[in-house]
């Protein structure tokens, strides 16, 4: 697994095949081919194991394409065959890897040619009795979505059947993470080498299954900055801003926070909660009376009315006539460090966009959900609906991002965070019962507290997801939650993973 600064590290197709390229001028011929080959081999004979007891005797059908990709599934066969297993492969097109298929039948591997009339494939009835199957059809080198015999195949695997994709599954665009035609859904992926965007990006991810990445000696000929990362334990842990023992509580971070309205009090408790849960010195609370009556009762720690603080948290709650519009407006002038959610997100990015600011570089981070991101493009005079930023969230969170002069968390079940420079984080922590009502308010909260910290909107986004779903987890216990037990559980959270030891933080960023 390929780790840099304590963050899982992806590259674009092209770096990658660079970087192969500089280690093959310098290999014996087949060196590199070999050791993916082992790799895919190993893994799939553990799926094997896992799945149904054993590896000898069982029946194993391979999708091989022409180029590299199958060549690497073909060598890999070879070495399932040799162990016992039962190995079919089924050719894409008329030629194939010539050292894998040499390799293949001297193993004693059968090979078929797919045909291509629709209806006819050869390989579909040894598919429905195979244990397993491998997808070796298409690398990085291959376009979005399957035609012709590749396609059937994919449409054709048996449903329960456990499939293992050999560098990234067949149809997907490598980079974008877009989901296009037709594509194979894999049960795991063995990545060779450095983990490709598809496979850390939504919704393309999800086809990914579980993601092994194995070291095949490229790595020193990628670029130093990944085009998308995703921080581990240890890379939170590491980045995570630990108290002075002379500290006090304004050296902790003050947090300026203008949130709620009488329609949704709740909102600023939670906000509130996050920050103050998540380890900031003080939050200064600016609200209608009435919320700042429930902020306080909810959290007597924080203090109401404005004063010097060092960082904002803005909009989450607010309506539009909550009367908060010029602390809003002060906030986003005063060249502090913001994290602008919610209601103060329209004026913000008009402000932005229109290159109005009051100190350039300014750090400010946007927390929109899909549907706010259309809205958002809808004030910019484009007509952007929910579903298309969901079926492109990286897309849109660059443009985003590019656009605003911003820094964006894209608030998801796997949340991305986009720097204007077009890079990438992917945080993909929490469990599925972290999608309840407030729980984007707590996150906010959190991503305040580590800015008014001094923590950078990039990273704070990311540290914030990370620690939000891992605090989802503790308090779900595998059930429903709320989002104030999010809040509630953040201080054991974030105790537990600054103890933790760099390799179990590191396992823990798989998928």
């Amino acid at each position: 697994m390929l780790i840099r600064d304590g963050a899982l590290a992806a590259h674009r197709a092209t770096d990658i095949r660079a970087a192969e390229s500089l280690v093959l001028a310098r290999l014996a011929e087949g060196e590199l081919m070999d050791r993916a080959a082992a790799a895919l081999a190993a893994v799939s004979a553990q799926v094997l194991q896992a799945r149904t007891g054993g590896v000898y005797g069982r029946r194993a059908v391979m999708l091989v394409g022409p180029g590299n990709n199958g060549g690497d599934a073909l060598l890999a066969g070879a070495r399932l065959q040799r162990r016992g297993v039962l190995v079919l492969a089924v050719l894409t097109a008329d030629t194939a890897h010539v050292r894998g298929v040499a390799d293949f039948r001297a193993a004693g591997g059968r090979i078929i040619k797919a045909t291509h009339r629709p209806g006819e494939e050869e390989g579909l009835e040894e598919m429905k009795r195979a244990n397993i199957i491998i997808d070796g059809m298409v690398g990085i080198g291959g376009r979005p979505s399957l035609s012709g015999a590749s396609g059937r195949l994919a449409t054709a695997v048996p449903a329960g059947t456990s499939v293992v994709s050999a560098d990234m599954p067949s149809g997907l665009d490598p980079d974008s993470g877009v989901l296009s035609g037709v594509h194979v859904r894999a049960d795991v992926t063995v990545s060779f080498g450095a983990l490709k965007p598809c496979l850390l990006l939504p919704p393309a991810s999800d086809a990914a299954g579980q993601v092994v990445d194995i070291s095949v000696g490229i790595e020193e000929g990628l670029p130093g900055v990944p085009f998308v990362r995703r921080l581990t334990g240890s890379g939170v842990a590491a980045r995570w801003p630990i108290p002075a023992k002379f500290g006090h509580k304004y050296t902790r971070g003050v947090l300026g926070a203008v949130a709620g309205s009488d329609a949704y009090p709740g909102a600023a408790v939670l906000a509130v909660a996050g920050a103050q849960r998540a380890g900031v010195g003080i939050v200064r609370f600016i609200g209608p009376p009435g919320v700042t009556d429930h902020v306080l009762r909810a959290v007597p720690e924080s203090v109401p009315g404005g004063g010097r603080v060092q960082a904002w948290l803005l909009g989450s709650g607010v309506e539009s006539d909550s009367g908060q519009d010029r602390a809003i407006a002060e906030a986003l002038n005063s060249g502090l460090p913001c994290v602008v959610d919610a209601g103060a997100l329209a004026e913000c990015v008009r402000q932005r966009a229109a290159g109005i600011r009051a100190t350039p570089g300014t750090q400010v981070l946007l927390t929109p959900h899909a549907g706010e991101v259309a809205r958002v493009f809808g004030l910019l005079g484009e007509s952007i609906q929910r579903d298309m930023v969901e079926s492109s969230p990286a897309l849109y969170a660059l443009r985003l991002a590019a656009q605003a002069d911003a820094t964006v968390l894209l608030k998801g079940s796997t949340t991305l965070i986009a720097s204007p420079e077009g890079w990438l984080y992917s945080q993909s922590d929490g469990p599925a019962w972290l999608a309840t009502a407030g729980s984007g308010d707590v996150l906010a909260g959190i991503a305040g507290a580590l800015m008014a910290q001094g923590i950078s909107a990039m990273d704070a986004g990311a540290m914030a997801a990370y620690v939000h779903g891992q605090a989802a987890i503790r308090a779900s216990a595998g059930g429903p939650i709320a989002a104030g037990d999010v809040a509630n559980a953040l201080p054991t959270t974030i105790a537990n993973m600054l103890g933790k030891s760099d390799a179990t933080a590191a396992s823990s960023g798989r998928k």
